[in-house]
């Protein structure tokens, strides 16, 4: 009789819940839907910094027009599902994120169109933005795989991606067309295994006992993960 073949272990093979349209709120930030009366606000935020857009799907825009109309269409869109992004230090919203490529059936989602004006990059509230979102969608949602792309030429997504504790998986070649360029696409991702010390390391950092008077972290996401 011949021996059976290799297979993956079982898993709670449930289709998992879509996300649902509605803030969320931390320490330092607060995500809302992303809707057209975040226009105003956006607009002013994207001035001056066409560059951030380099590798992203759309932008720079040219017009405050052609900025509402992507506000608008992206507000109405269930996947990509976007927030803005407010830090409670300023109050005014200074950027995006959302899930994306949702796949119920597959428990896989991923955190996308990530766009972060000069002001708040390099924050605690972009760190905590990344991470309501991530346990939404492991914690709240049981999603089992959470997924990072970027352009293979995108060093800071990479950073970010390395820093939040995804793994690289490799390289989609010639992935995408973009803005009429060929992109290499970088894969990254977290799963449900993982998921724990990742969450862990992220809350231990943005623990306020991990910030000295001065705003400085003291201890790295690396560090706090053992690595």
């Amino acid at each position: 009789m011949a021996e059976p073949l290799p297979v993956g272990p079982e898993v709670d093979a449930w289709p998992r819940p879509l996300p649902t349209r509605t803030p969320l709120t931390g320490s330092h930030v607060v995500l809302e839907p992303l809707h057209r009366r975040h226009t105003a606000e956006l607009y002013e935020a994207i001035s001056g910094a066409d560059a951030s857009f380099t590798y992203t799907p759309y932008g720079p825009f040219s017009t405050r027009e052609a900025f509402a109309h992507f506000i608008a269409n992206a507000a109405s869109q269930h996947d990509p599902m976007t927030w803005a992004i407010r830090p409670v230090a300023t109050g005014n919203a200074s950027g995006w994120l959302g899930l994306m490529d949702i796949q119920p059936e597959n428990a896989a989602i991923e955190l996308g169109r990530v766009w972060f004006s000069p002001r708040l990059q390099r924050t605690r509230a972009a760190t905590e933005a990344i991470f309501l979102l991530l346990k939404r969608a492991a914690d709240e949602l049981g999603y089992r795989r959470l997924v990072w792309k970027c352009d293979t030429l995108n060093a800071a997504s990479i950073r970010a991606a390395n820093r939040l504790g995804f793994t690289h998986e490799g390289t989609l070649r010639a992935h995408k067309i973009v803005k009429g360029r060929q992109r290499d696409s970088a894969m990254f991702s977290i799963t449900a295994d993982e998921w724990p010390s990742r969450r862990d390391a992220i809350a231990a950092w943005l623990s306020p006992d991990n910030f000295a008077p001065d705003g400085t972290a003291r201890q790295s996401l690396a560090a706090l993960r053992g690595r």
